[in-house]
């Protein structure tokens, strides 16, 4: 008995978006994959401008988030309907940090009205 093998071809994204409860990923194959921004804490707790500073990598077989983000997401994982992999300790450092830059950032504009 013979196997056929078949090439499969991984579609790569096009396109993404994200709002407050979706992420949205059109792809090169014609499909758009909608998963819950909750399977993703980081993009969960991003602002809107935030979640749109994305860029493809990879020639479209992930996508990463700039600045405090710092999240990658492969389209494979998505296809495979994988939510984030990140450990609840290295995310709860993640927030913390985040916590504290926001917190900071605050501050520093209030600082710089009260002088005006």
């Amino acid at each position: 008995m013979s196997t056929l093998a078949i090439e499969i071809k991984m579609p790569v994204a096009e396109s993404v978006s994200v709002t407050d409860d979706t992420l949205s990923v059109n792809l090169s194959d014609g499909r758009t994959i909608l998963v819950p921004t909750a399977w993703y804490p980081r993009l969960l707790h991003a602002t809107p401008i935030e979640r749109k500073k994305w860029r493809l990598i990879g020639r479209g077989h992930g996508i990463h988030w700039e600045d405090d983000i710092d999240e990658d997401i492969s389209i494979e994982c998505l296809l495979a309907g994988k939510q984030s992999g990140e450990s609840q300790t290295s995310f709860k450092k993640w927030l913390e940090v985040r916590q504290t830059r926001i917190t900071s950032k605050r501050s520093t504009g209030r600082a710089k009205t009260a002088r005006r």
